[in-house]
C-alpha cells in the first residue's frame, strides 16, 4: 500500500476527519499556539478553504476538536479542553454552517459535576442534532447520555427505563457513535455482574429515530471479553471493530442480526488502544490495525451472513497489506470515492493526515 502525506498549513494539526460529499471536513488543532481550533475542507482538487470559528468561552479558545458531524451545509462540533483541579475535560459546543460554526456556552453542570462521565461524538440526523456520552446513574455505575438542544441550551435526556440506563446486573460502557440513517447507533460493551461473575461483552445500542425507542444487541462470538471502539454506518450496514479477548475483532449489523467476521488475522489489541472504524469498498471490507508501530491494511469479503451465530468465510480469504509511510498509532479512517484516509501519529505526539488509493487493492 503506498501512503501519501497529506500536506496542511504550518502548524495545523489534524484531528477529525468527515465526508462532506466527495470532499473531506479536516479538523485542526495547533499545539502550543493561542490559536483557536480550526475547520478546514479540503475539496477533491487538494484545494483548501477555511470555515471561520468563533468561539466565545475560555475553554473554546483551548479546545480540540472531539467530533464534528455535517448534514448538508449545516455543522455541529464538540470541542474539548483538561481543565480545573482535576483536569477534567471541558467540552464545548459548536453550530452553524459551512459558512462558519460559533461556540455556545454551557452552563457547567451541562457536562460537568459529580456525576460527569465522557461526551464522545456529535450526530446531525434528519430530526436534528445530538450529543452522545455517559453519565453517572440512579442505579450503578454510568449509563449512556444524550443531549438534544433547546435552542442554544443542550438538555441532558431522561433514560430511566429505557436501554441506556444500567442496573445493578448489567453496566452500559459506551465508547463511540454514529448515525444509521435515522438512527443513532452507540458502540461498546456491556458488563454483567452477578455472584462471582463478571462478564464484559461487545454491544450496541441502536434507536428508532434521534433519541426514540432504544434498544440493545449484544454482538455475538465476543469470547470472554469484548469490546466495540468504533463503528462507521451506512443507512443499513454498520462495521463495529474492537477487540475480542485481546485481538482484533469486527462485527457487521444488519438490521436487528449481527455477525462477527471470522478468520481476521490476528493482530494484539490492548484495553487503550484505539482501532480505527472499517469501511467497505467494491465487495471488500477494509480494516486498518497498527501493530508495532507499523500499519497494516487488512482486508476480506464484504459479504457476511447476517443471522446471528451463523459462521462467515474463514481466514483463506484476507490478504494483510503492508507499506511505507504512517507509523504510531491510528486514530480514525475515513473512506471518500477510492480514497481512504488515515490519521495517525506516535502517542501523545502530533498526528498526520495520509491518503492512499483503494483501487490498489483490487
Amino acid at each position: 500500500m503506498a501512503w501519501t502525506k497529506v500536506e496542511l498549513p504550518a502548524g495545523a494539526e489534524p484531528v477529525t476527519l468527515t465526508a462532506k460529499g466527495d470532499d473531506l471536513l479536516i479538523g485542526v488543532r495547533h499545539r502550543g499556539a493561542k490559536v483557536v481550533p480550526g475547520l478546514t475542507i479540503r475539496s477533491t482538487d487538494g484545494k483548501l478553504t477555511p470555515i471561520p470559528v468563533r468561539p466565545t468561552s475560555p475553554y473554546a479558545f483551548l479546545a480540540v476538536w472531539q467530533s464534528v458531524a455535517i448534514n448538508g451545509t449545516t455543522v455541529l462540533a464538540l470541542g474539548g479542553a483538561p481543565g480545573g483541579a482535576h483536569s477534567n475535560v471541558r467540552y464545548t459546543v459548536w453550530t452553524g454552517t459551512t459558512s462558519g460554526l460559533v461556540e455556545h456556552p454551557q452552563e457547567f453542570n451541562t457536562f460537568g459535576g459529580q456525576a460527569a462521565g465522557n461526551v464522545i461524538g456529535a450526530v446531525l440526523a434528519p430530526g436534528g442534532g445530538a450529543l452522545i456520552g455517559s453519565w453517572g446513574s440512579d442505579i450503578s455505575g454510568l449509563d449512556a447520555a444524550v443531549w438534544l438542544p433547546q435552542g442554544e441550551k443542550w438538555i441532558r435526556q431522561k433514560v430511566a427505563g429505557t436501554a441506556l440506563q444500567s442496573k445493578a446486573d448489567l453496566l452500559v460502557g459506551p465508547t463511540s457513535g454514529t448515525l444509521s440513517g435515522e438512527s443513532i447507533v452507540i458502540a461498546g460493551s456491556q458488563v454483567k455482574l452477578g455472584p462471582n461473575l463478571v462478564e464484559q461483552h461487545a454491544a450496541l445500542w441502536r434507536s428508532t429515530q434521534l433519541n426514540q425507542g432504544w434498544t440493545r444487541l449484544e454482538l455475538p462470538d465476543g469470547g470472554e471479553r469484548s469490546e466495540v471502539r468504533t463503528i462507521s454506518c451506512t443507512a443499513t450496514v454498520c462495521l463495529a471493530s474492537g477487540y475480542a479477548d485481546g485481538k482484533l475483532a469486527i462485527w457487521r449489523m444488519e438490521g436487528s442480526q449481527a455477525s462477527r467476521y471470522q478468520g481476521v488475522p490476528q493482530i494484539a489489541v490492548g484495553d487503550k488502544d484505539q482501532v480505527p472504524s472499517a469501511v467497505e469498498s467494491d465487495g471488500k471490507l477494509i480494516q486498518v490495525a497498527a501493530e508495532g508501530g507499523k500499519f497494516k491494511v487488512l482486508t476480506g469479503p464484504a459479504d457476511q451472513p447476517t443471522g446471528a451465530g451463523d459462521q462467515p468465510t474463514g481466514g483463506d480469504r484476507w490478504t494483510v497489506h503492508e507499506g511505507s509511510g504512517p507509523s504510531g498509532r491510528a486514530t480514525q479512517t475515513l473512506r471518500i470515492g477510492n480514497t481512504l484516509y488515515l490519521l495517525a501519529g506516535p502517542s501523545g505526539g502530533p498526528l498526520t493526515l495520509w491518503q492512499t488509493d483503494l483501487k490498489a487493492l483490487r
